[in-house]
């Protein structure tokens, strides 16, 4: 636990409707690769998007936050105020958003006069050199699925070329799911006693205490506050000043 409170704190933002499903796989592991470990993984999408990838956000440990609103860039703001947030309450010291939109160039900006390195991750083909340029560092991720007008092109190919004798080919083993960090006993007794916080809603502190209290993991004088600020890369207090909610923001759990 030391040691993570220690390590530099970095998160991931993902704009899942804007990049396909592998190119978040390959942010997450890259990511992962370089730094070893991420406090914060969101996918911002909406429902349809949710539905489709639940299995890859829960594989990957990414948490979607899903919008529900119909208008237009309703899922980039909901994203881009959430980073606001996070910059704010937990001053990380890098963050991650992985997008190939051009949208997002006020609100790298704005991070980075809050004092956090923002670096970027696209999906290649869709990212202009305009966007490359906002950010402290941009990586372009190829997006292997195959599909489009060129498959048919190679099946009419295929059909013309006289038969050949094919190989046994064996699969690739897929890449291995990101480990999701063991929490500290404490931590997962409260989260059996107040089973609200586990889906990362935000609950009234009042209501947190009740639990906590009946399961006497807090006592009638004990501060609820001082409970949570034991493990803030695990759960956030908000608003900052007077905090009367609470929210789980570490890794999902099965």
């Amino acid at each position: 636990m030391n040691n993570m409170l220690r390590a530099e704190r970095v998160m991931l933002l993902i704009d899942a409707d804007n990049v396909s499903a592998d190119v978040i796989e390959q942010a997450v592991h890259k990511v992962l690769a370089e730094h070893g470990h991420l406090h914060v993984r969101r996918a911002y999408c909406n429902a349809e998007t949710a539905l489709k990838q639940q299995g890859l956000f829960k594989r990957l440990g990414v948490r979607p936050m899903v919008n529900l609103a119909a208008g237009k860039n309703s899922t980039d703001i909901a994203l881009a105020v959430d980073a606001m947030d996070l910059a704010v309450s937990e001053r990380p010291q890098l963050i991650y958003l992985v997008s190939s939109d051009s949208d997002f160039a006020p609100l790298v900006i704005r991070l980075r006069e809050k004092g956090c390195r923002v670096c970027g991750i696209g999906q290649q083909g869709k990212t202009g050199d305009e966007t490359r340029g906002v950010y402290d560092q941009f990586t372009d991720l190829q997006h292997h699925a195959g599909g489009g007008a060129s498959a048919g092109v190679k099946a009419a190919a295929k059909k013309r070329a006289p038969a050949v004798k094919k190989r046994k080919v064996t699969p690739a083993a897929p890449p291995a799911p990101a480990p999701v960090p063991a929490l500290p006993d404490e931590v997962l007794r409260i989260l059996e006693v107040v089973p609200s916080l586990r889906g990362g809603q935000r609950i009234e502190l009042n209501v947190a205490v009740k639990g906590l209290r009946g399961a006497k993991l807090l006592s009638k004088s004990g501060s609820s506050q001082k409970l949570f600020k034991k493990h803030p890369e695990l759960f956030l207090l908000s608003p900052e000043k007077q905090p009367n909610k609470v929210q789980y923001i570490g890794p999902v759990l099965p």
